[in-house]
């Protein structure tokens, strides 16, 4: 039996909160006993479509967990364990929206009618990066030619890919003129063209779409095909800002933040500038010459370090009893070259298992095992069968780690050696 499309009460008005609509269906979710997957007649919970991350919010009393569509239809994932969400927002002092909302908890099942209302402020916010990411990709496609061969939007990043490879200076201009439509404050259109007039609208779409064409408009910046809600103005957007890029895959992957979460960003940037002005008692501007320096300082030191270890080791290579087959020794913080290194000396001088050990016994050790004449493998395989060791190699040399303390790896070598 197929299910009748979903009514996307958020087309209609991507600022509506509150809404009451009817269960289609309620079923136990697959994965979660805690969970119910519920389709209603009608809804404003956007679901994860086009990249974006889905709406969060409460339906029915109970938490939206998850949002998802498939063939028209919207599936709502909703909590029945998680108590009473709305008491749990205000403890966490994220309220769902500035205005009371106490809902009931109603029995989930079909036919049950039921309240829902959206988190607004996740919604705003990722209207503001999905308007922000529009405008960037239209002037873009503007001035390079290049697509948006990729897009994501989460609660924590926003990334574009795109065909072409921008340079930082043309990125930085591209950031600029995309703050100056937002300052702007243009007027965003939604509309949705027939067939004939979508033959001949310029717009971007990263898919073949079938059955009705939704565009969104920024005038003067970017025509483009997108289900997802977008501010009414882009001085909404507030601003944006390109937190990073890299080449990716031929093109370039660029990361971006608008509004509140820019804001956001820029606030943890600050605390981290600061506190890094206390530890080094200086300005700003001098931070990054005292980080250089401290960096020369400790690769200096580690370099020292190395030499002094390097030195202690081959004394105490030096020390270990030349009237046996085997050479087996333990030190601590010891690099696994340094360590292959040394066991490749002592199998030149020991007939039998040469085996080095770095660590602790409270972080276990990393091990590395040659020989000439033996099999190497037997000594791992005795590791691992009494100390769940983890590891393997060729005859002539294994290497691998233990969580065991030196004393119980000294009695197992003891049976093997």
């Amino acid at each position: 039996m197929s299910m009748t499309e979903t009514i996307k009460l958020y087309d209609r008005d991507a600022y509506a909160i509150e809404f009451e609509a009817d269960i289609i269906s309620c079923e136990p979710n697959k994965a979660d006993d805690k969970q119910f997957d519920i389709i209603l007649n009608q809804t404003l919970f956007f679901p994860e479509e086009g990249g974006q991350s889905p709406d969060m919010g409460i339906l029915g009393g109970y938490s939206v967990v998850d949002v998802q569509i498939k063939n028209g239809v919207i599936t709502h994932t909703v909590d029945i364990s998680a108590g009473d969400c709305c008491e749990a927002e205000k403890e966490a002092g994220k309220q769902i929206t500035g205005n009371e909302f106490e809902p009931e908890k109603v029995e989930l099942a079909a036919g049950v009618h039921v309240c829902g209302k959206i988190d607004w402020q996740h919604r705003f916010y990722n209207m503001q990066q999905h308007s922000g990411e529009h405008i960037f990709s239209g002037i873009v496609h503007r001035r390079f030619g290049f697509e948006n061969v990729g897009f994501h939007l989460s609660d924590s990043v926003v990334t574009m890919d795109f065909s072409g490879v921008i340079s930082p200076e043309d990125i930085a201009e591209v950031e600029h003129e995309v703050n100056v439509a937002i300052s702007k404050n243009i007027p965003i259109e939604v509309t949705y063209p027939s067939r004939d007039e979508l033959a001949q609208l310029e717009y971007r779409s990263k898919i073949e779409i079938e059955g009705q064409v939704r565009i969104v408009t920024v005038p003067g910046y970017d025509v483009c095909a997108c289900c997802a809600p977008h501010v009414k103005r882009t001085g909404e957007i507030g601003m944006l800002k390109v937190m990073n890029y890299q080449n990716y895959k031929g093109g370039v992957r660029i990361s971006i933040l608008c509004g509140f979460r820019a804001l956001e960003a820029f606030r943890q940037k600050r605390d981290i500038i600061s506190e890094l002005m206390g530890i080094f008692t200086t300005n700003q501007e001098a931070i990054v010459d005292n980080v250089t320096k401290l960096k020369a300082v400790n690769q200096s030191l580690k370099s020292e370090l190395g030499t002094a270890k390097s030195a202690l080791l081959d004394y105490k290579v030096a020390e270990l009893p030349a009237d046996t087959d085997n050479a087996v020794l333990f030190e601590d913080g010891i690099d696994t070259n340094t360590a292959r290194n040394c066991v490749n000396g002592l199998v030149e001088k020991y007939s039998g298992f040469s085996a080095f050990f770095t660590g602790n016994d409270e972080a276990g050790y990393s091990f590395i095992i040659g020989s000439k004449n033996a099999d190497c493998n037997t000594v791992a395989a005795a590791l691992r069968n009494k100390l769940g060791a983890r590891g393997g190699g060729k005859p002539v040399m294994v290497q691998g780690s233990v969580k065991a303390a030196k004393s119980e790896i000294e009695e197992v070598l003891k049976e093997v050696l």
